[in-house]
């Protein structure tokens, strides 16, 4: 990185790290609960815009659609300040879900959910490198893992939230509150995000350069695979709960929020590993739990709190798994790549939420409806994703915590 971006970061551990992580974290509870609140609110979306389960399950592929498509402004955005470029992603979720809120139709919230998409991948590349910047030496990884804090205590608070205005006022309100605390977020990290200076300008290629390298491409499928499997089940989470747990509507809230919970335990539990352990292998270890939680909830009949307890474990797992890899692939970009290493892990996770999301509704389609099977059918997807990341950690990681892996 230049030796500008250097200073900037030196400076910022020095003062107002706290705030500046805070605001950080603020933008990924916005982004985080924009992705996720679809899933505690689908039964009452699709209702209201007169579509099926399977159907509706096109509002959460939009957004991950446009989280790959958005990332593209890093590409063209590599000269700006990295707080610049932060306050304008929460300017276009601000209107993202707005647009969200205002949907007289099913196309018209597929566009607005993949205009609210655009800059999550993009925010997640650019907040990675400033969390690492605010970071003591040798912590790095919980620096990234407080910045994702923000969006697991938006599946834990956000997401209920919006299931509970979904179920008692209008799913609407749900996009309006994420409308407001965008336009909130973007103040605030206009005022305390430290001023960090541009990464290296490496050139339009430059910036893929990392890319040549076969780690970066097995963490990279590894979280897509990975990430599809969960998604096949989790993006039909709600109505799992109760077809197969037999929860009443009026609890679906509640459950939601303990899964948020997993996913805040996961993140910070696995963001420790991963500093005092290898990333890649604390990974391997997530995937591999996910993988188990998905067997067991097709193996398993299902009941209130066994499924209660699933939707608890699958969800520890699938934050577990992700300072690690974020941090993997922004060390991998190092010399002008940086924003596009980090963001590309967003690309590969919201690539398989929209993959999984279709592959489980046409599972769900092709058991006529039965809520089992698209557990079973992400196994495969998890099993891969826990191969891959054993390989690339007995490949590489054995070098030593000291040398980049991705790299090598």
């Amino acid at each position: 990185m230049a030796t500008r971006a250097d200073r900037g970061g030196k400076q910022g551990r020095t003062g107002g790290n706290g705030l500046g992580l805070f605001a950080l974290a603020a933008g990924a509870f916005v982004l985080g609960a924009a992705e996720f609140v679809m899933m505690g609110i689908l039964p009452q979306t699709a209702q209201t815009l007169q579509v099926s389960i399977p159907t509706a399950g096109h509002f959460i592929s939009a957004y991950a659609i446009g989280v790959c498509v958005g990332t593209l402004m890093l590409v063209f955005g590599r000269r700006i300040p990295p707080r610049t470029l932060i306050v304008m992603f929460m300017v276009i979720a601000c209107a993202g879900n707005a647009l969200s809120a205002m949907a007289v139709n099913a196309p018209m919230l597929v566009g607005a959910r993949f205009l609210a998409g655009l800059p999550h991948g993009a925010f997640f590349g650019t907040a990675t490198l400033v969390a690492k910047l605010l970071a003591r030496k040798g912590k790095e990884a919980r620096a990234v893992a407080s910045m994702v804090t923000g969006q697991t205590v938006a599946n834990m608070l956000g997401v209920p939230a919006g299931t509970l205005l979904a179920e008692h006022m209008s799913w609407r309100l749900a996009f309006v509150a994420l409308a407001v605390c965008a336009a909130v977020t973007a103040v605030l990290a206009r005022a305390w995000i430290p001023s960090v200076a541009p990464v290296r300008d490496a050139g339009l290629r430059g910036q893929f350069r990392f890319l040549r390298q076969p780690g970066p491409w097995m963490v990279l499928i590894a979280v897509f695979v990975g990430n599809t499997g969960i998604f096949c089940w989790w993006s039909y989470v709600s109505p799992w709960l109760q077809k197969v747990g037999g929860w009443p509507n009026n609890t679906i809230s509640a459950l939601m929020m303990l899964a948020g919970f997993g996913m805040v335990v996961g993140g910070l539990i696995g963001g420790r590993i991963a500093d005092r352990w290898v990333p890649g292998g604390t990974s391997a270890l997530g995937q591999c739990i996910a993988c188990v939680g998905l067997l067991a909830v097709f193996l398993v009949p299902g009941s209130r709190w066994s499924t209660a307890l699933f939707a608890f474990v699958i969800s520890f797992a699938l934050f577990f798994v992700s300072a690690p890899q974020q941090l993997l692939m922004a060390e991998a970009g190092k010399g002008g790549g940086e924003l596009i290493g980090g963001a590309t892990v967003q690309i590969a996770f919201n690539f398989g939420n929209a993959v999984g999301s279709m592959v489980g509704g046409g599972v769900l389609d092709a058991s006529h409806m039965n809520y089992h099977y698209p557990a079973l059918s992400g196994v495969p997807f998890a099993a891969l994703a826990v191969l891959l990341l054993v390989l690339y950690s007995v490949r590489y990681e054995r070098r030593g915590r000291d040398e980049n892996p991705l790299r090598a």
